[in-house]
Formats: C-alpha cells, structure tokens, sequence
C-alpha cells in the first residue's frame, strides 16, 4: 500500500523541479558541452542552453534527463551513464509559485546516436561548445553550473536568488 501525505495547508511553499543534462565530450582544446540556442518558448530565447525539462509527473530527476536527452537532442542516454553534479534551488523574490525552483544538473559522457535538434519550433541551432570558451548569452543560472565544471570545483548544492 502506498502512503500519501495529506497537507491540509493548499498555499504551502511548493517548488517546481527539472532535470539538467549536460553531454560533455573531449574536444580539440578541451572538454566540450552539447548547447542548443532557444527560441520560441518565451524563456531567455536567444540563450545558448543544455538540454533540460521539467520533471512530470510519475517520472524521477533521472528518466526525465533521459527523457529530455531523446526529446532535444535525439539520442539515448542509459540511467547508469548519469553522473550527479549538482543541486540549485532557484528563487525569484516575491514571484509566483512557477519561480520557485530546484535545478538536477546531472551530466553524461557516453550516449547513443548523434545530436541533433529534434524541436526546431524550440531550438534555432544545437553545437558542442568549449567549457572554457561558451557562447554569449548562456542561460545564466546554467552558466554557473558550466564554470564550476569547467573549474572543477561543482558544489554539491547552490543557491540563486535568495
């Protein structure tokens, strides 16, 4: 039997979790970071990004990477190939219930198939980039995460906004 737990409290503080995945490969001059330039979804469009999504319902952090993995960029991602980064919880000061977040940042160095942007209607172009050199602008609150790895020095949990 399945327990649930019943909060009489409907305004209770309640967050809004995704799951991060960075593809990193050895390049030329270093480690490498799959990014894809957003647009059309009305979120920083413009931004270079790293395949995300929100986590849905019945799914763990690690299925939605894998499902945001196939989604985005069209390949197959194995759970044990997931590596733990980091945790951020993300805040916007006095902003609705959709600005409170918490961020999995997990990455994966062996996939199957080769990217490729499979929502164009969400993504402009998709390319591998440089840690040490990213393209301008990168989602900043990934962007941090990014300059941790590239540092490597990932703490295992941030905070933003608070």
């Amino acid at each position: 039997m399945v327990e649930h737990y019943a909060d009489p409290v409907e305004s209770r503080f309640r967050v809004v979790p995704a799951a991060y995945l960075l593809l990193l490969r050895a390049g030329p001059t270093g480690p490498e970071v799959l990014l894809h330039l957003r647009q059309g979804t009305g979120y920083r469009d413009g931004h270079w990004a790293v395949v995300a999504g929100h986590v849905e319902a019945g799914e763990s952090v690690l299925q939605a990477a894998v499902r945001e993995a196939a989604e985005e960029a069209g390949v197959r991602v194995a759970l044990a190939d997931l590596e733990p980064l980091c945790t951020l919880h993300r805040t916007i000061r006095g902003g609705a219930p959709i600005d409170q977040r918490v961020d999995f940042f997990l990455a994966a160095r062996r996939w199957g198939g080769e990217p490729r942007v499979r929502e164009p209607a969400k993504a402009a172009a998709m390319a591998f980039a440089p840690l040490s050199h990213l393209p301008e602008p990168t989602v900043p609150h990934e962007r941090r995460v990014l300059d941790a790895v590239r540092a490597g020095s990932v703490p295992a949990i941030l905070t933003d906004g608070f």
